[in-house]
């Protein structure tokens, strides 16, 4: 079939595919309920024939545009990052397209806003709610669009759902291998406090060195650069080094591994270290950074479906989670677990 010459249709999709017309429709508006080698075949055919949907034609029949509105801040620290490419990838796997928008600490949100997402037919918006500045911008928006902020505290905006990965957990998770690692003391180099993870991971680590009886200290808050975490533990140096540092993401780490090592101690032996987010190069640290990872790609669709449920009217399947567990990385900036 020559398909060069005018756009390719479902109904050329559906016979490479060697299915239904209805099946190529599933795979792309309820992809999970096809079986994976059928959604497999429909998808490489989707990709050989290179064919796209036609918003115009679906939202004339459906009312729905399959667009989405994303509002960002437009940060570059790894953890916004990472959330936007994780919804950006799970909302072209469900059809979706996305129209990204920044809104920046000092912009009128109701301008931009009203511009570019709300104007835009877009069906609905997900807003990387990463600090208290996205709160205006998340309630601007809420006041007539379906809303889901993916946050790890829930922005003080009526009407909207709240997805996150639960930063409290993650700090629990260090402080337990710290202790089981004979660790007695810990200072927590703390992040950026209107930060939402950098709040929820300071909440988590004096809630988690109470319930384990260690000596607990803060420090900072740093602003999440190599640098801070370079100067604070500086200070520590000067002042007295505690058993365990963990600072509030990697990049304050690696702030801390090269201070110490300029002090000549030894890490994890004089003084371990953990960070937070399991960037890209962490494992290459001199010593690897043990660290919390991040389920953003989870994350990502959870979100999506969020969305797309209250879009609907339908509930979530029973059992899906708001939050989302980390998971702790273990390497060799902290000490072996003891053994009982």
């Amino acid at each position: 079939m020559d398909t060069t010459a005018r756009r390719p249709s479902m109904a050329d999709v559906a016979a490479r595919a060697g299915v239904s017309y209805q099946t190529v429709s599933r795979v792309l508006n309820e992809p999970e309920i096809v079986r994976p080698d059928t959604r497999t075949r429909v998808q490489q055919a989707i990709a050989e024939l290179g064919y796209t949907r036609n918003r115009a034609a679906r939202a004339l029949k459906t009312t729905r545009s399959s667009l989405i509105g994303m509002l960002t801040d437009g940060s570059a620290l790894f953890g916004p990052a990472e959330t936007t490419t994780a919804i950006e990838s799970a909302a072209r796997e469900a059809g979706y397209s996305v129209l990204l928008t920044t809104v920046g600490a000092h912009d009128d949100c109701e301008r931009e806003i009203g511009a570019e997402l709300l104007g835009s037919g877009a069906d609905g918006v997900l807003v990387v709610a990463a600090h208290e500045g996205m709160v205006p911008a998340v309630a601007a928006v809420a006041r007539s669009t379906p809303v889901v902020a993916v946050s790890a505290q829930a922005p003080r905006a009526p009407g909207v759902e709240v997805v996150g990965v639960d930063q409290q957990l993650g700090a629990l998770q260090v402080i337990e291998h710290l202790a089981r690692t004979g660790a007695r003391s810990v200072v927590h180099a703390a992040g950026p406090q209107d930060w939402f993870d950098a709040r929820a991971r300071l909440e988590g680590f004096e809630h988690a060195v109470e319930l384990h009886g260690l000596d607990g200290t803060v420090v900072g808050p740093g602003d999440w650069t190599p640098r801070a975490g370079y100067d604070l533990a500086n200070d520590l140096v000067r002042e007295g080094l505690p058993d365990a540092i963990f600072a509030a993401n990697d990049m304050m780490a690696i702030g801390v591994l090269h201070a110490l090592h300029e002090h000549r101690l030894r890490i994890p032996e004089d003084v371990a270290v953990v960070g937070f987010d399991n960037t890209l190069g962490a494992e290459f640290q001199v010593p690897s950074l043990t660290t919390v990872s991040q389920p953003f790609a989870d994350l990502g669709r959870l979100a999506l479906q969020r969305l797309l449920c209250l879009l609907e009217g339908h509930e979530l399947p029973p059992g899906t989670p708001s939050t989302l567990p980390p998971r702790l990385v273990v390497r060799r900036s902290t000490r072996p677990e003891r053994t009982h």
